[in-house]
């Protein structure tokens, strides 16, 4: 395992502090949305001190057409927490949810909330609308024609940033929350810089349960061992590493990009890890050219990390292939930190974990929120729900078995933060931090299909210049690149 710094000097601090200015900035885009200090650390001892809301104006999003069916599951059972205050809901009826969290540590984890959600809400019928596929994707768009059909569910899972304000909000869909953030006292819970990435128009628009890190590179601890070989930190350890693996008939990188989300993650983590995190966070802002010759440069990594992948990749989700890390087939996996709830589900204890190559001391962010959409059938049931998913209790609960760390600052010290989860929460106190584009923070939506759609063109043609072009021409379109 690589090493995780915590604490810092009174300068470095204050140099952490200026750098999460600026990811703030990139984070809501650079269409005039205002953008205040420093993101504070999640867990930590820190309190955050109340943001006034920045007004902004913002474009609705663009979204994918198509989509499966939802399907409804039951919700567990589990022991219901201590000390919660009386439910402001009414007895009976129903809380129905909707979310893309299908598997390992996500699906847990949600039922976990939704077992604390059950014992002070006796008789509520929770309806699990969750979509699977596609980093939510697929339920994007079966969200998009129920909230435009006015059948909206009564909760529904959201990516903090520009997916979050760009669409819902700009789309008048959603419901604000400022009494909500008052009663639950969420602007002391919250970071500052977390307040200011959920507000828009003047107020608060979603609720964050979690914050997740994309850049992460897994690997079987044994199968490295055998071979003789450190967990890579630079593209020339990587690669030196997956020349030695391939000869002895080891799968060097897993990749399951059914979902065409996996190779655009993958890809973000080669920009990130080439450009360094100035240069990428100015591929979304226009401040960096598509044309780049260090974006050449990603790409054509990107091109010989394709050489190294399983032939079968596109046959597979990203948790199918990590189950051939698991089963030793392969020896690493590029995938956010979803992968250690993974882990924990499975029972799989013989891994460890680096950050991607070239971006140590960086930090690929991404956050999972709740929100209330407008004409919601069971508001009052929905307004507790989301009570739960800002709770100590609630974030506790749910971040151990989804494999992230809790956007509460009061959170994170209960029994079940694994030792990646606790290097995890040292990392968002000290490391620079970046928005992800895959997921939702970078940039809004229909330019990130849009460059998901030419990533995965990629991997079939692997063609540098033509990809490249397209890359630049989504900048265009999305009215950022001139």
């Amino acid at each position: 395992m690589s090493a995780h710094p915590g604490g810092s000097s009174t300068d470095l601090l204050r140099e952490r502090r200026i750098e999460r200015r600026v990811f703030l900035k990139t984070l809501l885009g650079a269409t005039g949305l205002a953008a205040g200090s420093s993101l504070l650390a999640a867990c930590g001892s820190q309190q955050a001190t109340p943001a006034a809301p920045a007004k902004t104006e913002s474009k609705p999003a663009e979204t994918k057409p198509a989509a499966p069916a939802a399907t409804t599951a039951p919700a567990a059972a589990a022991k219901p927490a201590e000390g919660k205050p009386a439910a402001s809901g009414k007895p009976g009826g129903r809380l129905e949810m909707f979310s893309w969290w299908t598997t390992g540590g996500e699906e847990a984890g949600l039922k976990a909330m939704y077992a604390i959600f059950e014992k002070s809400h006796p008789g509520v019928e929770i309806v699990n609308q969750a979509v699977a596929g596609a980093a939510g994707s697929n339920a994007k768009a079966v969200l998009k024609t129920r909230m435009q059909g006015g059948d909206p569910p009564d909760s529904f899972q959201v990516h903090m940033g520009r997916e979050l304000t760009d669409g819902y909000v700009a789309a008048n869909q959603v419901e604000p929350l400022n009494d909500l953030y008052k009663s639950e006292k969420y602007e002391e819970a919250f970071p500052k810089g977390v307040l200011e990435i959920v507000q828009a128009n003047g107020n608060y628009w979603s609720v964050p349960v979690n914050i997740h890190r994309a850049n992460v590179l897994w690997f079987n601890k044994k199968v490295l061992a055998d071979n003789q070989i450190n967990p890579p930190e630079t593209f020339d350890d990587f690669f030196s590493a997956a020349e030695k693996l391939k000869a002895k008939g080891i799968t060097p990188l897993a990749l399951g990009d059914k979902e065409p989300f996996a190779s655009a993650h993958l890809f973000e983590t080669v920009l990130l890890g080439v450009l360094g995190p100035d240069a990428y966070k100015g591929l979304w802002t226009g401040a960096t050219k598509w044309e780049d010759a260090k974006v050449t440069t990603a790409l054509e990594n990107m091109k010989k990390m394709l050489g190294y992948i399983n032939a079968d990749h596109a046959a597979l989700t990203w948790d199918q292939a990590n189950d051939q890390l698991i089963q030793g087939k392969a020896a690493m996996t590029i995938m956010g930190d979803w992968v250690n709830g993974d882990y924990t589900q499975k029972k799989f204890n013989d891994y460890g974990w680096t950050l991607s190559p070239g971006t140590k001391g960086m930090f690929d962010a991404l956050s999972d929120t709740f929100a209330l959409p407008k004409n919601a059938k069971n508001r009052d049931n929905a307004i507790d729900w989301l009570k739960l998913a800002g709770s100590v209790e609630g974030q506790d609960a749910f971040n151990p078995l989804k494999g992230s760390i809790p956007a509460n600052i009061n959170a994170g010290k209960a029994a079940g933060y694994n030792d990646y989860l606790k290097s995890t929460m040292k990392d968002w106190t000290s490391h620079t931090i970046v928005p992800s584009v895959v997921h939702g923070a970078a940039a809004k939506d229909g330019w990130a299909q849009s460059y998901t759609d030419a990533i995965n063109s990629f991997v079939t043609k692997q063609d540098v210049a033509s990809t490249q072009k397209a890359l630049a021409a989504a900048c265009t379109d999305a009215g950022v690149c001139k």
